[in-house]
């Protein structure tokens, strides 16, 4: 009875708790591990993640709820130098998501010097949010003295409200930023259901897998003037009575010579990224996929406005 009493008593207390929410923006320089930490925080892999600059291309929203708290994380595309119409939006979405945001996680790679782009992006941040510098991949360090100069370095750039050194690849550190971003969380409503992990449409995340395979596999410029998209997604049942997922999708190249070198001698290339892409998709939506994959030119995509809004890259 006494027991019966505490355990009411603590699901009174549980249910008095303000609902809390942080939203977390994620930038810093291609390959520094942003969406490997997106994904490593949520516990699901809805970020593409490749070790090719500009793996993503827009801001991918994560969503993770503990408690009462909601902590909401935006992925953004790698600092760089805009070449194309595609980079300036890249470019923009960068800037909008450090303007008006709670939290901002500076990503770095510990194996780099500071560079031009990191310094401009760290003057740039708004004076009322809170900073965490997150210094990663120190697994990759083999005198770990050299830490210490890094984080002086990094430490030049702001004052930053905390500095975290982590390794995503070996998930040392992650509950490290957890606390560090839980202490900035605010009272406020949770916008998203609490079993939600993302806002991305079920298509969106489909295609990103795609296309993370064809980054792995696809050498020289070719993967960076790919798009995919998902045409179309039905479900139906097997006469086996098991339930299979039929997904038709597009993968887009720039130039009449990278379809061959996509499709691959007698289509080998596209069976490899087709056959990777869809056990990724099963591991991922838990059902049995049946994946068909085409390819199509679009010449110079990357500079033409409408195209890049039919990919919704804009």
């Amino acid at each position: 009875m006494m027991s019966e009493n505490r355990n009411n008593k603590s699901a009174e207390n549980k249910s008095e708790k303000p609902s809390m929410n942080a939203f977390v923006t994620i930038v810093g320089r291609p390959n520094a591990g942003k969406s490997s930490l997106l994904n490593a925080l949520i516990g699901e892999k809805i970020a593409a993640v490749s070790s090719r600059p500009q793996t993503t291309r827009t801001r991918i929203t994560g969503v993770l709820t503990q408690d009462n708290t909601q902590y909401v994380f935006m992925d953004t595309p790698g600092i760089h130098r805009a070449h194309n119409k595609l980079s300036q939006h890249m470019v923009k979405a960068i800037g909008e998501s450090v303007e008006e945001v709670d939290i901002i996680l500076m990503m770095t790679d510990c194996t780099k010097k500071v560079s031009d782009q990191e310094r401009a992006l760290a003057e740039s941040f708004s004076k009322n949010a809170k900073t965490i510098l997150v210094i990663n991949k120190i697994d990759l360090l083999q005198d770990k003295s050299q830490l210490m100069e890094k984080i002086a370095e990094y430490s030049s750039l702001r004052e930053f409200d905390e500095v975290i050194p982590v390794s995503v690849l070996e998930k040392d550190g992650l509950d490290i930023i957890m606390k560090a971003i839980g202490k900035f969380a605010v009272e406020g409503v949770h916008y998203f259901p609490d079993d939600a992990v993302t806002d991305q449409p079920e298509k969106v995340i489909m295609s990103e897998m795609i296309r993370e395979k064809a980054l792995e596999n696809l050498n020289d410029e070719i993967p960076h003037g790919i798009a995919v998209t998902v045409e179309s997604v039905n479900e139906r049942d097997l006469r086996s009575g098991e339930t299979i997922l039929d997904i038709s999708a597009v993968i887009y190249c720039e130039k009449e010579s990278h379809k061959g070198i996509v499709i691959g001698k007698g289509g080998s290339m596209l069976k490899k990224i087709g056959g990777e892409a869809r056990a990724e998709l099963e591991k991922f939506f838990d059902i049995k996929v049946n994946l068909q994959c085409w390819v199509k030119v679009k010449e110079d995509w990357r500079n033409r406005e409408g195209l890049i809004r039919n990919f919704g890259l804009s």
